[in-house]
C-alpha cells in the first residue's frame, strides 16, 4: 500500500518527491524480454485521454490532483510518477530497515495465501475504490495484467496492491528495476514520464506466476494494439 509518500511528507519536503533527489546513476535493469509489441506501439493507443474517473489524483502527498484515469473499450491507462513499493514478504532490499514505511501485507496474496514478494513480482498499485473512481468498476481486481512503461521500456506486470484513494503512480521494487528506475525504497522512483495501463477483465491463474503475467501481457498488448 502506498504509505511511503505520506510518511515522507510528514518526515518533510526534502523527501517528499522523486523530483528533489539526483537521478541514479547506475542502470537498473536486468537483461529483459524483447517484446514483439514495442513500447511505441502502446503508447499509440494511449495518445488520447477518454477521461472515466470523476475527478484527478495526486501523484504524491500535498501535490495537486493532476492525474486522470482515462479508458478504453479493452484498457484503463494513466501517466504519473514511479514511487516504489516494497511491501508484503521481507526481503532483502523490502524489509522495515530498508524501508521505513514497510507493511508485510498487501492487498491481494499469492495462491498459497502468502504475501506478495515486491523484490521479485513486478506488480503495480492502483487507488483504493472511491466516488473518485472504483477500479473494480472499470474490470480491474488483484490479478489483472499491466504494462508499464518508461523510456521506451515496457514491463508487464500485476495488479498487486491498492494505496490511497487520492494518489497514483506506484509499483513494485520488481517493476521499477526491471524498467531501469531506481528501486530504492527511499530515494527511488521517478517524478515523471510513467504510462500505465492494465487490461480491463484480465487476469491471471497465480498472481505470483511472473511467466504467465508476460505471457498473457504480450497476448493482451497485441490486441489492444490491432497486431493480435
Amino acid at each position: 500500500m502506498r504509505v511511503q509518500s505520506l510518511t515522507l511528507a510528514a518526515a518533510g519536503a526534502a523527501l517528499l518527491a522523486p523530483a528533489t533527489l539526483p537521478a541514479p546513476t547506475a542502470s537498473y535493469a536486468a537483461p529483459g524480454v524483447r517484446h514483439r509489441i514495442s513500447a511505441t506501439d502502446l503508447l499509440a493507443r494511449v495518445r488520447d485521454c477518454n477521461q472515466v474517473s470523476r475527478g484527478r489524483f495526486r501523484s504524491d502527498a500535498g501535490t495537486a490532483a493532476t492525474v486522470p484515469v482515462c479508458g478504453t473499450r479493452q484498457a484503463v491507462f494513466w501517466k504519473a510518477d514511479l514511487d516504489i513499493d516494497c511491501d508484503g514478504q521481507r526481503t532483502a532490499h523490502c524489509n522495515r530497515a530498508a524501508d521505513p514505511a514497510f507493511t508485510a501485507a498487501t492487498a491481494y496474496q499469492q495462491s498459497n495465501g502468502r504475501q506478495l514478494n515486491a523484490e521479485k513480482l513486478p506488480y503495480v498499485v492502483v487507488p483504493g475504490p472511491s466516488r473518485r473512481w472504483n477500479h473494480r468498476k472499470s474490470g480491474v481486481r488483484g490479478g489483472a495484467v499491466a504494462a508499464v512503461i518508461y523510456k521506451g521500456r515496457v514491463q508487464y506486470a500485476v495488479v498487486g496492491d491498492t494505496g490511497p484513494r487520492d494518489i497514483i503512480g506506484e509499483a513494485s521494487y520488481a517493476t521499477a528495476k526491471a524498467l531501469g528506475v531506481n528501486p530504492d525504497p527511499r530515494v527511488g522512483g521517478v517524478p515523471s514520464g510513467v504510462t500505465y495501463i492494465v487490461f480491463k477483465d484480465s487476469a491471471v491463474e497465480r498472481i505470483e506466476d511472473r511467466a504467465e503475467a508476460e505471457a498473457e501481457g504480450q497476448r493482451l498488448a497485441a490486441e489492444f494494439t490491432g497486431d493480435g
